[in-house]
């Protein structure tokens, strides 16, 4: 059984500092790896990330994020995971990463994701380019998302991402702001190879359980949803 802690949106800035070192200096007893689901910063800045760095600083369990749209605001998504990535952090945007834990292998594929919508209810790349662009977008992240997958030849398999890829952990979100939150073309990636967990963040006001139409558990760990440091399941 690998135990895996993860959390999202916890929207890190300099006032910030202290509020999360307590609860991850407990990580290597109660979780086996640290899985963050993007929007580790409030503005996208190295000085916000530096904080959540310092946060982590000496905690001996694997980390792996994938980054959210907070962190690409100030147009340093590059700089964020080459400082990430410097800390012991992997960044993962369409690929994966395999950690062997306790004799096993998890294999975790990630992407940030993106908007479009759901089965019935969602955007089409027809018309403006700007539409075709936003949608095209989505495709291309979730198709990379299902190539990480597919690469993966592992015991437990994890997909890692920002945007939802369900509408079922979308709670209390508005409707109207669902194409926003996530896309059905990451689910349908998640369930064309499969998986034990997809995990994402994003949806402040959702719900945290969900399953993907192909019975993949899904679980919304925006730290508004969980309400904790970091939320812990047991796969495998």
């Amino acid at each position: 059984m690998i135990r895996v802690a993860a959390v999202g949106d916890v929207h890190v800035a300099p006032d910030a500092r202290g509020s999360l070192r307590d609860a991850f200096a407990q990580l290597p007893d109660v979780a086996d790896v640290l899985l963050l689901a993007g929007d580790l910063t409030r503005m996208g800045t190295e000085d916000e990330l530096q904080v959540l760095i310092e946060e982590l600083d000496g905690v001996d369990v694997p980390q792996l994020a994938v980054l959210g749209n907070h962190d690409h605001e100030s147009d340093r998504a590059s700089a964020l995971t080459k400082r990430l990535e410097g800390a012991g952090v992997r960044v993962l945007e369409g690929d994966a990463e395999v950690v062997p834990i306790n004799g096993t292998t998890l294999g975790v594929a990630g992407t940030k994701g993106f908007g479009g919508g759901f089965a019935g209810a969602c955007a089409s790349d027809f018309g403006e380019p700007e539409m075709k662009a936003f949608v095209r977008h989505t495709r291309t992240l979730a198709d990379d998302l299902r190539g990480a997958l597919e690469s993966l030849d592992t015991d437990v398999r994890i997909a890692l991402t920002h945007f939802a890829p369900v509408k079922d952990t979308l709670g209390a979100e508005r409707p109207e702001i669902y194409p926003f939150l996530g896309s059905y073309l990451l689910g349908e990636a998640i369930d064309g190879v499969g998986a034990d967990l997809a995990i994402h963040g994003h949806a402040h006001s959702g719900s945290e359980k969900g399953i993907t139409p192909g019975g993949v558990p899904v679980r919304n760990v925006a730290l508004p949803v969980i309400k904790t440091a970091y939320a812990v399941y047991c796969v495998g």
